[in-house]
């Protein structure tokens, strides 16, 4: 094996993990969200803006805080 090949097998394995997580983490930012964290705390913690926070939100139904 080349090491492009190498290289593009192991971004291929992160790319397929990291589609498996974000759903994973949307889940878990509106289980938060419902439970009354702040969106700036979930913003932190998560890595994502209180934008993509809002957005991940209200596609799950929720309301600004």
């Amino acid at each position: 094996m080349t090491t492009l090949e190498a290289a593009a097998q192991t971004y291929r394995q992160a790319k397929d993990a990291l589609d498996k997580a974000r759903p994973e983490l949307a889940d878990a930012i509106v289980d938060a969200a419902r439970a009354g964290t702040k969106q700036a705390d979930i913003a932190r913690i998560s890595g994502y803006t209180r934008e993509q926070v809002r957005r991940i939100c209200r596609a799950a139904g929720l309301q600004a805080e």
